[in-house]
């Protein structure tokens, strides 16, 4: 039973930056965080959506146009994070400078760490005065550095982090998330199908080809976001190095409008009221280009053409679908 409390509202999409809302019932997660916080808040507001009501953030992986704004955003809204524990591991990782030490060398930088939090702590707790939490310990500047000085010495601080596994499903509030592992060159990427109301909504994006497992996941929606990233032609002849284009074109790299037309021709159910193509690479692709190739797969079988083609666009929000 549709009810018309699910809202689907892409903030950005494309190689600088991927973000977007979710609303099912009173639940408001934000999948992916690739902009800044000033940026996504700006996004939101102009979407008509407050970042005040955010619940949580799920992460697709760790690559920089889909976490750039993370830390700020889940720190200044306080809301949990979402990961995989592979996925978190490899944005600590990116966040925090690689320099080899000896164990000796770490274990002397962690109790000098400490003993700043421990130093602020004491700053931050004058002697003499009561204690407020009437007996209940109150979290430490070490437990909980919420100074921005302790968020300096620590990029990875995070409010709350829960990790989930591709393929247990998990809840956050009134939204179902499946997550699904999709073929791109990160730790361990995901897609995601969320379902609040009765509304099932599909993001894939990332993937270098849709493998048996996505094409199963990707079946039954009423809405999919879906992933049209490169013109073949385009990034052959285009300007980016011949590493870089063989990795893009690569089976862990992202799809093609060839292979998304592909998918919508032969494999995919046409069940979605809506399909939205998604990290369109300004350098090796053309809206046009994307749009046309999407709409003569579509075009090809009859029973999909109920189904209305939008295009994610890097520099402003998607309007808002509402079921």
């Amino acid at each position: 039973m549709l009810t018309g409390m699910v809202r689907f509202t892409v903030l950005a999409s494309g190689s600088k930056g991927n973000s977007t809302v979710v609303t099912g019932g009173r639940t408001r997660i934000l999948v992916d965080a690739g902009l800044s916080c000033r940026e996504l808040f700006r996004r939101m507001k102009l979407a008509g959506e407050d970042p005040g009501t955010l619940d949580a953030i799920v992460v697709t992986h760790e690559h920089q146009d889909h976490v750039n704004g993370l830390a700020v955003t889940a720190r200044k809204l306080g809301i949990p994070v979402y990961f995989t524990e592979g996925t978190h591991r490899a944005w600590m990782r990116w966040l925090t400078p690689r320099r080899q030490m000896t164990y000796a060398q770490w274990l002397e930088q962690c109790q000098k760490q400490a003993a700043a939090r421990q130093a602020e702590a004491d700053v931050d707790e004058p002697e003499g005065e009561p204690d407020e939490g009437d007996g209940v310990a109150q979290p430490t500047a070490a437990a909980q550095p919420q100074t921005e000085a302790a968020m300096t010495k620590d990029p990875t601080w995070l409010p709350a982090v829960e990790y989930f596994e591709a393929g247990k499903t998990f809840q956050i509030g009134d939204v179902t998330i499946q997550p699904f592992t999709i073929p791109h060159d990160a730790a361990d990427p995901v897609g995601f199908v969320m379902e609040a109301e009765g509304v099932k909504l599909g993001v894939a994006t990332d993937l270098g080809y849709v493998t048996p497992n996505v094409k199963a996941k990707l079946q039954g929606l009423h809405l999919l976001l879906l992933e049209s990233n490169h013109d073949l032609e385009m990034l052959r002849d285009g300007p980016y190095p011949w590493s870089v284009k063989q990795r893009v074109m690569s089976r862990v790299g992202h799809l093609s409008n060839d292979a998304t037309a592909e998918f919508l021709e032969k494999e995919y159910d046409g069940q979605a009221a809506y399909v939205i193509l998604a990290h369109l690479s300004e350098s090796n692709n053309l809206p046009e280009l994307a749009r046309i190739s999407a709409e003569r797969a579509l075009g090809a079988r009859t029973s999909l053409l109920s189904n209305r083609l939008l295009l994610a666009e890097q520099h402003q929000p998607l309007s808002s679908v509402y079921f």
